[in-house]
């Protein structure tokens, strides 16, 4: 088996791992913040996840980033990077899940969320296809109405693409990160930003608006969405 293949297999494992051993912990996480914070709307601890998820991966990509400069360390850190980015994204993901009261017990249901966040417009095509309609909000869809067969057609097709996809971002799959120290880690640091913020903005159209309080019969907004995250960070 190739380098490439290894680090296909180690990312699907950690991927498959972080969507079981996150769940409870996303659960736990969103109860914690509401304990700390008490008076935060489900809007506001929405963008608290964001800002802690979008600092958690940049400083995980600059220290990998940093890392790279040791000879012949550069897959394996780089590896080591695109893991800790897949059990970032799984919990926060997962943890907008539970303010949004979407609960995705079913392990392929919790997958196909998942991916189709990380995944973004394409994961929207496939599931356009595979479902055959059309529709905003995926997120409830996901959980509660898509058939099970729909649900596993897509990770099908879905799975092999985020392997592909944060592989060769990341540079597992096609280089080292053999670079200086100085630009190794704003190269870590700096990507992972961006697909940080890439998947906040693919999990608001995927989520749409929160619910506007937290008695659970409060109605939901009608979400509108633009192209930047300005008001998920801080």
């Amino acid at each position: 088996m190739s380098k490439a293949d290894d680090a296909k297999s180690l990312i699907q494992q950690a991927f498959e791992k972080a969507l079981v051993a996150q769940q409870p912990l996303a659960r736990k996480n969103v109860e914690r913040l509401r304990r700390v914070h008490p008076d935060d709307t489900p809007q506001e601890l929405i963008r608290r996840l964001n800002r802690y998820y979008l600092t958690g991966i940049t400083t995980s990509g600059g220290a990998s980033g940093a890392a790279g400069i040791v000879p012949g360390a550069g897959i394996p850190t780089a590896l080591a990077d695109i893991m800790l980015f897949t059990e970032a994204s799984v919990l926060y993901t997962l943890s907008l899940a539970e303010v949004h009261g979407t609960h995705p017990e079913d392990l392929e249901r919790r997958k196909l969320l998942v991916l189709t966040v990380l995944l973004g417009d394409g994961a929207i095509r496939a599931l356009d296809k595979a479902v055959g309609r059309t529709g905003p909000y995926w997120a409830r869809r996901i959980v509660s109405a898509i058939p099970m067969s729909a649900i596993n057609r897509a990770n099908k097709v879905l799975g092999p693409r985020f392997i592909t996809k944060y592989g060769t971002q990341q540079g597992v799959l096609v280089l080292s990160k053999q670079v200086p120290l100085g630009i190794g880690a704003a190269l870590g640091a700096g990507g992972n930003h961006v697909l940080g913020r890439l998947t906040i903005k693919s999990a608001r159209v995927i989520f749409g608006e929160p619910p506007t309080s937290w008695d659970g019969d409060a109605p939901r907004g009608h979400a509108s969405f633009d192209t930047d995250t300005e008001d998920s960070t801080p």
